[in-house]
């Protein structure tokens, strides 16, 4: 028997594309694990892990919009069916990858995945990364290109700009080839920050 644990009364299906529904539910009742719907992470859209008494447990951040959640979801699934069927592997090595865009492949239709997202979506699936972040396109495609309220992508900030990000001050570089040279405040070092960093200005 599955079982979800929700933060809220909603159920699963109100956080993926209403032509998901079916294809979700197919992959919820072939395999057994709780789903756990939680708040906000800064580290990571989701997680799968077998717990002290056995079972398995998967969970996703309720933050997402359901193009994000939906990709989270199948993520952890690929990893539960990599388990089960190989035991312990490299965590996003051959064999999850191949899961992955297998379990993937009927979402991927203009009606769950729109023109803006379907392309980048294909292009990543073709050697997936441990995170979708990691695909500046895919990541901006997801996010419809807006940035979460009261932060900027860096991108969209001009030369020169302190933005804050986990709490520390940079200045804004130059665009090194794909990615932005930032001046840390603190140390005085160099870092390089993709295009799809989300951060907030400084204010004066």
């Amino acid at each position: 028997m599955k079982s979800f644990s929700l933060g809220n009364s909603l159920a699963w299906e109100n956080f993926v594309p209403p032509k998901a529904i079916p294809f979700v539910g197919f992959l919820i009742d072939a395999h057994q694990f709780e789903l756990k719907i939680v708040n906000q992470r800064a580290t990571k859209h989701g997680d799968f892990r077998q717990l002290t008494n056995g079972k398995f447990q998967i969970t996703v951040n309720n933050n997402l919009n359901k193009h994000q959640f939906l990709l989270t979801l199948v993520h952890e699934i690929a990893h539960h069916v990599t388990h089960q069927k190989f035991g312990r592997v490299i965590p996003h090595g051959k064999e999850w990858k191949a899961i992955f865009q297998h379990l993937m492949l009927p979402f991927l239709r203009p009606d769950i995945y729109p023109n803006e997202i379907l392309p980048h979506l294909a292009n990543y699936l073709k050697n997936p990364k441990a995170s979708t972040d990691s695909d500046v396109h895919l990541s901006l495609a997801l996010r419809g290109n807006v940035a979460e309220t009261g932060k900027h992508f860096i991108f969209e900030i001009p030369l020169g700009t302190i933005f804050i990000f986990k709490n520390i001050a940079y200045q804004r570089g130059n665009k090194r080839r794909t990615r932005f040279e930032c001046l840390n405040l603190n140390n005085k070092k160099v870092y390089l920050f993709n295009q799809n960093v989300e951060v907030r200005i400084k204010q004066n």
